[in-house]
């Protein structure tokens, strides 16, 4: 009996024994499970503040990139039709100003000669031209610039060998001779030149002074006179109709 109770004894010890390590085990299970949740809840609230972090970041970088992109399309687009209206207005107000200016320019008459225009100046060379050559004017200014000739000084050469101031000789009359020139093809037989019109002749005359002259520094009554005639007051009278010409 005593045997049993003893055995019964220790069976109970060692249930008793088995049961608090069983309440313990329980214990530090429960606690480890414990801890286990609580760090997997961490981790969960840690792995969604990142993903949160992480998705304002993007966010912002999208937001930024958005931006960007919008400022460089403003950047590229193209002006709006009031715009290009504007600059077109304002090229073509700039391109109207320039061709008026132009075309005043262009309409301005040019000063061509002593502070007068060609119209002056043909005027002012015919009042002194009569007789044949009244109205020849133009021809005289215009070979005369062109071939770099004192317009004044050519046609009072013209009028002091001709007597066209009043009345034309017949060299002038008969052969277009406006210079009193020698040479050939004769008129009439004689030593002075015939030319086939009175324009021909008003040219040929002044290609004379141009090439023969003017081209080797005569360029004055006085300079040319001692080649041009050999009356030594020659280039006085040719003077005085110079003050003519340019006071008509």
């Amino acid at each position: 009996m005593k045997t049993k109770r003893l055995v019964i004894s220790i069976l109970g010890m060692l249930a008793l024994t088995a049961g608090v390590s069983a309440i313990g085990g329980y214990t530090a299970l429960t606690t480890l499970t414990s801890n286990k949740k609580d760090t997997v809840e961490l981790v969960a609230a840690q792995k969604a503040k990142n993903t949160k972090e992480l998705s304002v970041k993007n966010d912002s970088e999208e937001e930024k990139n958005k931006t960007e992109d919008t400022s460089v399309k403003e950047e590229e687009e193209p002006a709006s039709e009031t715009e290009q209206v504007e600059e077109t207005t304002n090229e073509t107000d700039a391109s109207t100003v320039v061709a008026t200016t132009e075309q005043v320019e262009q309409l301005a008459p040019a000063i061509v000669y002593d502070g007068m225009t060609m119209d002056q100046l043909v005027a002012k060379l015919n009042r002194s031209l009569n007789s044949t050559l009244a109205g020849q004017g133009y021809a005289f200014a215009a070979y005369s610039l062109e071939l770099g000739v004192d317009p004044y000084v050519a046609v009072a050469i013209a009028l002091h060998e001709t007597g066209c101031k009043w009345n034309c000789s017949t060299l002038v009359k008969q052969c277009n001779n406006v210079g009193g020139m020698k040479g050939g093809p004769s008129c009439g037989g004689g030593a002075y030149k015939a030319f086939p019109t009175l324009d021909a002749g008003i040219r040929g005359y002044i290609e004379n002074l141009s090439r023969n002259y003017y081209a080797v520094g005569l360029t004055t009554p006085e300079l040319m006179n001692s080649k041009y005639a050999s009356s030594p007051t020659w280039a006085s009278k040719v003077n005085a109709y110079v003050s003519q010409i340019r006071a008509a």
